[in-house]
């Protein structure tokens, strides 16, 4: 899944906006805290200052009148002051004792009693120590703030989490505007696949790159069924072009062959109506293959019962298969329907069990599978796996297939056909033997 490009844009997505969320929720506590801590430390720096120099102008005296006074009168009970002489006593303040992790000269961030509360609280602190030997510390309470502040936390947690939610509603929203603009340019292509050449993809009028991408694939397609049209014309202009000379040719040898009365060149005749005969077969095949693959003939496409027709060319080729000493078995269900090009097919099956009988041995079994699929069996030598693409080349021929006749071109026109229809040609090990599967698009009825 990781792969998906679809999912790895959504998780982008998704992963920046809860970076973004927690960057800027960070921010704000970062922020809300350190503002925090400045006022604290601001508002005991000067109240220290002040009581310093009260105690400059007046001594200690001074100092605890102005520390009494600035308690009973202060609107905002947050002071925090604490004076104590030489040996540490209580002089003036509301708190009762020196706290023991604040030095003097220092400063710091403690939660301790105020004199008359029953709940510790946070307070930053700023201490000193004064010439005669006493010590005065001072500070501010940020407790309340610290409270607002952490709702405010809480509060942005929640934020948070609607966030994520968001993000991942936005992520997928994203993602699927991405799919259901492609989807008209996946079903045109799947459609062209299949061999409908006049689709083409829908732009959307948005000036985009998907538009962008619809036109290109369009002039693509355009393209395509151009070229397709001018290989079927080639193609049959080259069909008709080969073919007449070779057959006067053949028409030749004909008359050769009923004029000649020596034997040595009657079989040289023989010989080159042979060749003749092969060299038409191979220019045909070859045409073949090189309309399968095109694409071109889904237009012949017929509804015809597959274990029907592997029945008929298994019994076809069962006098051949006598007299190689072999035998031939067909099996599948009685009935299994598909729409295929009748002709093409039958001739794939045909080469297929050919090649069984010419480099195979003992029984061959041919069978038709739902899916559909038709499979061709046999207990031969078998290709070695890492000669089987070899195999499935045009004109293709292994070093034991070179003691028989042929071109090569039986395993390729099968695998052209599959093609054609949809599916694809594999080669597999029968142990012993060859195992060669051709499946079809899977449209069928079987009984």
């Amino acid at each position: 899944m990781l792969r998906s490009t679809t999912l790895r844009f959504a998780l982008l997505v998704f992963a920046l906006q809860l970076v973004g969320a927690g960057v800027m929720v960070g921010m704000v506590r970062h922020l809300t805290r350190s503002e925090i801590a400045a006022q604290a430390e601001d508002a005991a720096s000067d109240l220290r200052d002040e009581l310093s120099g009260v105690w400059v102008s007046g001594g200690q005296a001074a100092v605890r009148a102005a520390v009494d006074r600035r308690l009973n009168t202060d609107r905002l009970p947050q002071s925090v002051i604490l004076l104590t002489d030489a040996r540490g006593r209580f002089v003036a303040g509301n708190i009762a004792d020196w706290p023991p992790n604040v030095p003097a000269p220092g400063a710091a961030t403690i939660e301790i009693f105020r004199i008359g509360h029953s709940q510790p609280e946070r307070m930053r602190v700023t201490a000193i120590r004064l010439p005669d030997g006493s010590r005065l510390l001072a500070g501010r309470v940020v407790e309340s703030e610290l409270r607002v502040a952490l709702a405010m936390e809480e509060a942005m947690a929640v934020g948070m989490a609607a966030a994520i939610v968001l993000a991942a509603l936005a992520a997928w929203a994203a993602a699927r505007m991405i799919e259901a603009r492609l989807e008209g340019t996946v079903a045109t292509a799947h459609a062209v696949a299949g061999g409908d050449l006049s689709r083409r993809v829908v732009p959307n009028g948005g000036d985009d790159a998907f538009d962008a991408l619809a036109q290109a694939v369009n002039a693509m397609l355009d393209r395509i069924a151009l070229l397709m049209t001018e290989l079927k014309v080639a193609t049959d202009g080259l069909a008709h072009d080969l073919r007449s000379p070779l057959t006067r040719l053949r028409s030749t040898l004909d008359r050769a062959m009923a004029e000649c009365r020596d034997e040595n060149a009657r079989i040289a005749v023989a010989r080159a109506l042979d060749e003749g005969d092969r060299l038409l077969a191979m220019l045909d095949t070859a045409l073949r293959i090189s309309r399968a693959e095109a694409g071109l003939g889904r237009d012949a496409f017929v509804q015809a019962d597959l274990a029907e027709m592997i029945r008929d060319v298994a019994d076809m080729f069962e006098p051949l298969a006598e007299d190689r000493g072999m035998t031939i078995l067909a099996e599948g269900p009685e009935t299994l329907v598909a729409t295929v090009h009748r002709e093409l097919l039958g001739q794939a099956i045909a080469n297929l069990i050919d090649n069984a009988l010419k480099y195979g041995a003992g029984a061959i079994t041919v069978r038709v599978e739902p899916g559909p699929a038709v499979v061709v069996a046999d207990d031969g030598p078998g290709i070695p796996p890492e000669r089987r693409e070899e195999a499935l080349k045009r004109f293709g021929r292994l070093d034991a297939a070179r003691t028989e006749s042929g071109a090569g071109l039986g395993l390729s026109l099968a695998s052209a056909v599959a093609h054609l229809h949809g599916g694809s040609l594999s080669l597999g090990d029968h142990a012993p033997g060859l195992v060669v599967r051709m499946t079809l698009a899977p449209e069928t009825r079987s009984v």
